[in-house]
């Protein structure tokens, strides 16, 4: 009975997911320094050796490796300060980060979900009370602050806040590149067919191509448009003012063209690896073979930001953007175990009416090859990476496919209940600006 009564709490609960993190973050400091596999991520030392330069007055990328807009770098400006509790600072952030977009997962439920204080805070708890968000953002991943500006992004939208869910689209996108697929589905979920003077005049056979552009073409999407686009453009303008071509090169265009083959789950990563070794020329033409890093886009931005907005938008906002990015990370070029946390945050508003609750058997089983996958991955990528086995070929790659195949079969069973419901679950709010 204790259980139940813990969920009426929302005390219990933010104090336990608080508690959580601290643990967490308690015993990654005793690992760092008493264990030869360190806690922290390296990702996090790229981030504060970023810092570190900047405090000297250099620029974030001179640290090699640092791929990130320079907000990230001056956002944890105190790790330079003396004192291992700075050093902490950016994995406190990111903690905090967490915790608050939990609370905002929470209000989504309880206000357009219309649950209660319980059934929203169960829901919630998926984020709130998972060890694996809580271990990310504690080992210095930055994702916890994403699932901020994401979150805040769907409650704004919900909410008609059309200003303020443009300009943090903006952010969003300038901060990480992947929200960018959002906007097709806000773009399409943000229609007024629910006018009926509007959905009868675009219904009728006479109605002229003019007459569904302007109706397209609504003041909600137009604000919408030009609240991102001044976001994203006034921070771009003002980080290249200040960082000059390294910032566009090292956050934006090394995308593109990277290549990360040891410790990602892509399928790709094996196709990656020996396409990345030095290739002559064919036939002494000096034509290169094709460029395998820029052709895996195709695919994913084609599901993640074209079909799967135009089919699922209307149904279910946020199951929407639970498909599209699960889409993204699956078909990524890249796919490590921080990027699962860019689709968890969109779980609680997904699972209360999905067939992967609905049927223990499937959600089960779907859970446990999903686990199964990566267990086998990194069976593999333990023998390459700490026993130095060539492990690529079959290993990696079979077990890669394997990880691809389970998560292809998930996004199938996210999309068929989403296609499956008969309007939105998530009430729209009157018009707002």
């Amino acid at each position: 009975m204790a259980l139940p009564s813990f969920f009426r709490s929302q005390r219990a609960v933010f104090s336990a997911s608080v508690v959580l993190r601290a643990v967490f973050l308690l015993y990654g400091l005793w690992q760092d320094a008493n264990s030869p596999m360190k806690y922290t991520d390296i990702d996090y030392y790229v981030f504060t050796d970023a810092a570190r330069a900047i405090s000297h007055g250099q620029s974030p990328y001179a640290r090699d490796t640092y791929r990130y807009t320079p907000l990230l770098a001056w956002l944890i400006y105190p790790t330079v300060w003396p004192g291992k509790f700075w050093f902490s600072f950016g994995k406190i952030l990111f903690a905090v980060g967490d915790v608050a977009a939990g609370w905002m997962m929470f209000r989504i439920l309880k206000e357009y979900r219309k649950m209660s204080d319980e059934r929203a805070l169960k829901f919630a708890s998926i984020w709130l009370l998972n060890p694996m968000v809580a271990t990310i953002s504690t080992r210095g991943s930055s994702e916890g602050l994403l699932g901020v500006f994401v979150t805040a992004l769907l409650w704004a939208v919900l909410a008609k806040r059309i200003v303020l869910a443009g300009l943090l689209l903006g952010f969003a996108v300038h901060f990480k590149i992947y929200p960018f697929v959002y906007a097709a589905s806000i773009v399409w979920w943000l229609d007024e067919s629910k006018n009926k003077k509007i959905r009868d005049k675009t219904a009728r056979p006479s109605a002229s191509l003019v007459d569904q552009v302007l109706a397209f073409i609504n003041p909600q999407r137009i604000t919408l448009a030009v609240a991102s686009l001044l976001a994203f453009l006034g921070l771009n303008v003002g980080m290249y003012s200040s960082y000059g071509y390294p910032f566009l090169e090292h956050s934006y265009f090394y995308h593109l063209i990277r290549i990360d083959h040891r410790h990602n789950f892509s399928p790709y990563n094996t196709l990656l690896y020996l396409n990345s070794s030095p290739k002559p020329t064919e036939s002494g033409s000096g034509v290169q073979s094709f460029e395998l890093e820029r052709l895996a886009f195709l695919p994913q931005l084609l599901l993640s930001a074209v079909f799967i907005p135009l089919a699922l938008a209307k149904k279910d906002l946020p199951s929407t953007m639970l498909a599209q990015t699960f889409a993204f990370v699956a078909f990524n070029k890249v796919c490590t175990s921080q990027y699962f946390l860019w689709y968890m945050m969109f779980l609680p508003y997904y699972l209360p009416d999905s067939t992967l609750l609905r049927s223990s058997m499937i959600g089960i089983t779907a859970l446990v090859l999903w686990v199964a996958g990566q267990v086998a991955w990194l069976q593999q990528g333990f023998q390459l990476e700490f026993n130095g086995h060539s492990t690529f070929v079959p290993g990696l790659w079979l077990s890669s496919i394997l990880f691809f195949l389970v998560n292809v079969g998930i996004l199938g069973v996210i999309i068929h209940d989403t296609r499956s419901k008969a309007h939105s679950g998530f009430r729209k709010q009157g018009k707002r600006t």
